[in-house]
């Protein structure tokens, strides 16, 4: 049998420079009159090689360096933990605290730097985002933020509620047979730690601010008021059985950030600068410009977020007394408060984002990626508010109005994983001891964990102290605080992560809400470089305008800017600015 390439005839529909194939005997007559087939295998091969191929290997490599740093954070998370279980069962005995501190020692110059961002960054970003704004566009993201944080607050503390009721943990345990560390809670009372509160908002010196924060203590009593009580009452007494109330009042200065207090102050000068007007520009551009250099600095550092990441999840695991108290004595505690947090996280937090903005949630999370690894590691939302800024700059393109706006205040009063932990830390201590509870008494226990979870600083484990004022509500001991212990350090991290995504996707709401009234305004200041020119004819209406933010139409392209330099508005400085220095528009 022979074949014969033949061209295409006209009337055959091919693609172009294809060719048809006759099948033939070795007589010359055809095999079958049908037997035509086209031959394009080889071009199609060809043209995946050299265009399809190189497209797609060019589209994979640059979603793997524009996405390198969140897949080793991940992996830094990830094998931290792996770490920390092989080091434990690779010996006998317990690691000491100097070895600990070995492992930590690269994690805790990660976080040191960090907190050293904290302060110039949130101060700097609040007052650059509020005094670019006017009033009544401040108060309309204000109140669209806040609306938002009530609301989830309310719906983790609900959701806890919920789990904790039905799911009942505590439900035939035994106060004796749960393992409490030594140390004790600290005895206060909730007027006092809501005094506090308040005063805190209020600092008399911002300098102090920045190094510590105000706190009630309250003093046992002496040994001639006890002799007095046991004479005052008939029987035996001890100390505990005096009330707190009768105990005398100390007023110390705890060396914790104050963030309440001076996220005040930034919100205050913020709106002050905004109604100066022109007086108040030079002030706004110096925080301006602050801001924008401590973004920098913390591009800068989110590059060692990794290594950090991986070291303290691992001193931190090393650091635990037992795996067996998670999934044995606080078993059922442990997985209600983390399918609560799952289900607020990834379920009512998503769902809300979508119905609100008509987006999908799953890659804006993704891109939130680095900033969720570091608050799983550091515990702390404050400290990963720069790490999250930069994310939803330049990842999910949130304008940084908004932003820097709404993630300093998120991160100090938006506490939805500790709202939702605190009811469920209460219910669980009240099935432990065996103390039914009222509808009166759940309804109390909504109300202070969602005004605690105000209250708690974004540092690690605060929740704990505001935890005393929660189980004060409903007349649980404050010491029965230590039962949960255990397993807090644990969960404190996942519920700093679901802190910080509640802040983010917040973020994200409010700057879909605010997209209108935020075009209706000039875009925020920042700092560009103009290349240098040769000749300043070359500078053309098209530069001019694209550097104003304005649109550019075809006839206008190439067309020199002649009144730019020559207009008495622009002095020879400016000019000189335009020629390669950088400038501020």
């Amino acid at each position: 049998m022979d074949t014969t390439v033949m061209p295409p005839d006209a009337t055959d529909k091919l693609i172009p420079g294809s060719a048809r194939v006759e099948l033939t005997s070795t007589e010359g007559d055809p095999v079958k009159p049908n037997s035509r087939f086209k031959i394009t295998a080889g071009e199609n091969m060809s043209k995946f090689r050299q265009e399809t191929w190189p497209a797609f290997e060019s589209k994979v490599t640059g979603c793997m360096r524009s996405n390198a740093l969140t897949i080793l954070s991940v992996l830094g998370v990830l094998s931290g933990g792996i770490l920390a279980v092989i080091l434990r069962y690779a010996r006998d005995g317990r690691y000491t605290q100097r070895e600990i501190a070995y492992v930590m020692f690269p994690g805790d110059l990660f976080l040191r730097m960090l907190k050293a961002l904290i302060i110039p960054l949130i101060v700097s970003s609040l007052i650059s985002a509020i005094g670019s704004l006017d009033l009544k566009m401040s108060g309309k993201i204000g109140a669209r933020a806040v609306a938002y944080y009530m609301s989830t607050t309310c719906c983790a503390v609900v959701l806890g509620i919920i789990l904790a009721t039905s799911i009942r943990p505590g439900k035939g345990g035994n106060v004796d047979e749960i393992s409490r560390p030594t140390q004790g809670a600290r005895p206060t009372t909730t007027p006092d730690l809501l005094m506090d509160l308040v005063r805190n908002l209020f600092p008399p010196n911002l300098i102090q601010a920045c190094i510590a924060q105000y706190k009630t203590v309250l003093v046992p009593p002496t040994d001639e008021q006890f002799l007095a009580a046991m004479n005052a009452t008939e029987g035996p007494i001890n100390k505990t059985a005096i009330p707190l109330s009768e105990w005398r009042m100390k007023y110390e200065i705890e060396p914790s950030t104050n963030i309440l207090g001076l996220v005040v102050f930034a919100l205050v000068l913020g709106i002050t600068l905004g109604k100066m007007g022109p007086k108040g520009k030079p002030l706004l551009d110096l925080f301006s410009c602050l801001s924008e250099a401590f973004m920098i600095i913390t591009s800068w550092v989110i590059h060692l977020s990794p290594i950090g990441v991986l070291f303290l999840v691992t001193a931190q695991m090393l650091e635990m007394e037992s795996f067996e108290v998670i999934v044995g004595q606080l078993g059922m505690y442990f997985l209600t408060v983390m399918l609560g947090l799952f289900t607020h996280g990834f379920i009512v937090l998503t769902s809300m984002y979508f119905l609100i903005t008509k987006r999908m949630p799953f890659q804006f999370i993704g891109n939130m990626a680095e900033a969720l690894a570091t608050a799983f590691a550091t515990s702390s939302s404050t400290a990963t508010v720069p790490v999250a800024l930069a994310c939803l700059e330049d990842k999910n393109g949130i304008d940084p109005r908004v932003t820097r706006f709404v993630m300093p205040i998120g991160a100090t009063i938006n506490m939805d994983g500790t709202a939702l932990y605190e009811a469920v830390a209460a219910l669980f201590i009240a099935q432990v001891r065996g103390i039914s509870l009222t509808l009166g008494n759940i309804i109390a226990i909504s109300i202070t964990s969602t005004a605690a979870s105000i209250g708690a600083a974004g540092i690690p484990q605060a929740g704990l102290v505001t935890m005393v004022m929660v189980l004060d509500t409903v007349g649980l001991p404050a010491e029965d605080v230590t039962l949960i212990l255990a397993v807090d350090w644990f969960l404190d991290r996942f519920r700093t992560f679901t802190n910080v995504l509640g802040d983010s996707l917040g973020a994200g709401i409010v700057n879909h809400l605010s997209k209108k009234d935020l075009s209706e305004m000039p875009p925020p200041q920042q700092f560009v470089t103009i290349p240098p020119m040769a000749n300043p004819d070359d500078f053309t209406l098209e530069m001019e305008k694209e550097l104003n933010g304005m649109a550019v139409t075809t006839a206008e392209r190439s067309q020199p800017a002649e009144d730019v330099w020559q207009s008495t508005s622009m002095d020879g400085d400016e000019k000189q600015r335009l020629n390669g220095k950088e400038t501020l528009c």
